[in-house]
């Protein structure tokens, strides 16, 4: 059961991370397209977004990784 809900856990981490860069991306396109002199500070605020989401969503994977080896678990 722990092996099952970690792998779904670790889809639902993936799954989301990918809809959240999407929105991200779609977001600064339709920006710089409005404004496209601020297309440089549009792009460094996209880049570090989108890293902390691929953090959030690396600790979310290693977590599910560490539960389905039963490591830490109580």
């Amino acid at each position: 059961m722990g092996l099952l809900a970690a792998g779904i856990g670790a889809g639902i981490v993936a799954v989301g991370a990918g809809i959240g860069i999407g929105m991200i991306g779609k977001s600064s396109v339709e920006s710089i397209a409005r404004q496209p002199e601020a297309s440089d500070d549009i792009r460094g605020a996209m880049i570090l977004t989108a890293a902390l989401i691929e953090g959030v969503a690396l600790i979310g994977a290693i977590v599910c990784i560490l539960l389905a080896l039963g490591i830490g678990g109580g």
